[in-house]
């Protein structure tokens, strides 16, 4: 079959695919299902804010922002954008995460069903820890 001298998907190396006219591995594609995930597990938690913290509070080099937010904001307001920014420019992953033990830690003293986000964030754990 004549394909104009185009590359099929059929035709691509395993572990990418052809979305609009550029390439995307499937990690990357993995990673962007995830953040959706974890985005729908905040709204349904009511977690989620519509007004974003200051620019100061988001200028925080301590882990997690820790010190300027709290473990929703910075999922929000940090994690999400910067690997959506990320996949969105087909960079390179962070090749290790350790975001679940920090969401138990956080929701272990509150009364919210926080199960599903978590797990939303170990499968980002674990898929950004694996090559």
């Amino acid at each position: 079959m004549d394909t104009g001298g185009r590359v099929t998907q059929e035709q691509l190396p395993r572990g990418l695919k052809f979305i609009g006219n550029k390439f995307m591995s499937l990690k990357h594609i993995a990673v962007a299902e995830i953040l959706m995930d974890v985005e729908k597990e905040l709204r349904d938690l009511q977690l989620w804010e519509f007004e974003s913290p200051s620019e100061e509070a988001l200028a925080s080099t301590q882990p997690f922002a820790i010190d300027t937010l709290n473990f929703p904001q910075w999922l929000q307001f940090m994690f999400i954008p910067r690997l959506y920014m990320m996949v969105e420019q087909r960079m390179p992953l962070p090749s290790v995460s350790g975001v679940k033990p920090m969401a138990e830690e956080y929701f272990q003293v509150l009364n919210l069903n926080s199960a599903a986000l978590i797990l939303h964030l170990e499968r980002m754990d674990n898929l950004l820890s694996t090559q």
